[in-house]
């Protein structure tokens, strides 16, 4: 039986899935988190459970071999030839690559030529890209499924930034977002859940996991978007610092005596929720600890401060809001997150229902009945979107 297998690659985790090619059903899971650090944890489902390992400093091409490893192990495969393609998500593909791609040695270039665009995601996707053409025979496709093609079509009024126009053209400067696969995934799934036409609904879509992001979208399509030219901006993240001053750059170079580059390192690993609590970039440790920590209550109060703005900003620039979703790792499981991001736009009338919120699984409206948004949760498939985009791609004709 051939398999799809979906990897991907985030600022510091590696979550994968592999698919049956005929249907697309789920033949397994797992994920590696912490990537890189003396915390590092490797998991797979192993007999319909959760089998975690701790590896210290677990790289992203040492992950892919024990994967291979861990798929031999299970009898998921028995030789590597089994596996039909390989999906990676890629999050700049600026606009060299506006749909999915596959991944030759000519094309390798210019996909290492925007990791500037995504310095924390594309190096590492690019990483495991190329340890899978060592690990897979030659003929195996592997295709790139980009965040950003998502986002070529927002209107210049929001994906612009107010410089030259000139630059702008030239350098291929605007917001290419994040997430987009993400982003469009819930919003289609949202539509689906609500018996609804996706190009009907004004939407506000919360990818919020170690990297955060908020989408607008209407008319079936993204009208702005919290992420900006990198990753970096917009709300604060793990380890992202989120918006900044940009004179604040060279404010620090001056004062720190470093280069930008030295700066933008700081901004990118070591800001954000990590940064302002000085204990972790793990929201789950931020909660854990705001109750006896002012330094972690102060990154959870910027973190739904930001998100709260954003809501409250796309609430006005569409002219009302018919729906809110939350999604991703942070956005799925943290309830007491969701109610006190609602909780502070109480002023448009948007209301949870605890009971909904804090209880049940999967998809589900939260909000109340007599709430003027509605809110939903709905569980993100960036490896599904991604494993849909290369069976339709490797199914097509040649030359198409």
């Amino acid at each position: 039986m051939k398999k799809i297998l979906v990897i991907n690659a985030g600022s510091s985790s590696l979550k994968w899935q592999l698919f049956n090619i005929d249907d697309l059903s789920l033949i397994n899971k797992g994920v590696m988190e912490r990537m890189n650090t003396p915390e590092a944890i490797f998991t797979i489902v192993r007999n319909g459970e959760d089998f975690t390992q701790q590896i210290s400093n677990l790289t992203y091409k040492q992950g892919i071999e024990l994967l291979f490893d861990q798929l031999k192990h299970l009898h998921l495969i028995d030789a590597v030839s089994e596996i039909a393609a390989v999906g990676h998500r890629v999050v700049a593909g600026a606009t060299i690559f506006k749909h999915p791609t596959q991944i030759t040695s000519d094309n390798i270039g210019k996909l290492k030529a925007l990791n500037k665009y995504a310095p924390l995601h594309n190096p590492v996707q690019v990483e495991c890209i190329e340890t899978l053409m060592d690990v897979l025979p030659d003929t195996t496709p592997q295709i790139a499924v980009f965040d950003s093609q998502f986002y070529l079509n927002m209107p210049e009024e929001t994906a612009l930034y107010a410089i030259p126009y000139d630059y702008s053209k030239k350098y291929h400067i605007r917001k290419y977002g994040e997430h987009g696969i993400s982003h469009e995934y819930v919003l289609h799934e949202t539509a689906n859940f609500l018996k609804k036409d996706y190009h009907d609904l004004k939407l506000v879509t919360l990818h919020l996991g170690g990297g955060a992001s908020i989408t607008a979208s209407q008319d079936g399509k993204p009208f702005d978007t919290s992420m900006g030219f990198t990753p970096l901006e917009g709300l604060p993240m793990g380890t992202r610092s989120g918006s900044v001053d940009p004179a604040v750059v060279p404010f620090l170079m001056n004062e720190l005596h470093m280069t930008a580059d030295q700066i933008i390192d700081i901004f990118n690993k070591k800001s954000g929720l990590l940064g302002v609590s000085g204990i972790s970039a793990d929201m789950r440790d931020i909660v854990s600890n705001s109750a006896t920590n002012p330094r972690a209550k102060l990154a959870y109060d910027m973190f739904i401060n930001s998100a709260v703005k954003y809501i409250g900003g796309y609430f006005t620039e569409m002219g009302g809001l018919d729906v809110i979703t939350f999604t991703a790792g942070i956005g799925e499981h943290q309830a007491s997150l969701r109610t006190d991001v609602i909780n502070r736009l109480a002023v448009l009338g948007i209301k949870l229902d605890e009971n909904r919120n804090q209880n049940g699984k999967g998809p589900r409206v939260i909000s109340s009945d007599d709430s003027s948004v509605q809110v939903l949760m709905i569980p993100t498939n960036e490896e599904l979107a991604i494993a849909r985009s290369v069976k339709k791609l490797t199914n097509e004709p040649k030359g198409e």
